[in-house]
């Protein structure tokens, strides 16, 4: 009869020092969240148009649809397209693009925050190659800077 019951609090004393251990860990700090007014995108002249019209025009929808109910530090953003390589892998369906963004304020023209990153994308029709890329681009930057929509 004593097993049960020394095993039961055997059960219930670990399961308190884990609760007290878990308040001890780091809380996760909450990413700084930015007014985006506006976002150019630039890079080399060997990028397709068609690649930065897609990123640019995906962005700045994602700016006009997004709403904040408190004051922020306003924003622009300047994303640059570092690097493209198109057609790697063995099946020549994949797409790397080095991206790094600067968000300068409004009020100074100084930058107050810098990220940057690496978009992987899949395609098997080359023709999509840019499009399906651009969509990754502003889909990496919208959860970024906290913006709204597609």
């Amino acid at each position: 009869m004593n097993w049960p019951r020394s095993r039961f609090c055997l059960i219930a004393l670990v399961c308190v020092a884990l609760t007290a251990c878990a308040s001890l860990m780091p809380k996760k700090q909450e990413k700084p969240v930015y007014d985006v007014r506006s976002a150019v995108v630039l890079s080399s002249t060997t990028m397709s148009a068609e690649l930065l019209s897609g990123i640019s025009d995906r962005v700045n929808a994602a700016i006009r649809a997004t709403v904040h109910t408190s004051e922020l530090p306003r924003v622009v953003l300047t994303i640059r397209i570092v690097s493209i390589a198109k057609g790697l892998g063995f099946q020549k369906d994949r797409n790397v693009a080095k991206v790094s963004i600067d968000a300068a304020s409004v009020e100074d023209g100084s930058v107050i925050a810098v990220t940057s990153f690496e978009v992987t994308s899949l395609t098997a029709d080359p023709d999509l190659a840019d499009d399906i890329l651009a969509e990754d681009i502003a889909a990496r930057v919208r959860s970024a800077f906290a913006l709204s929509g597609r």
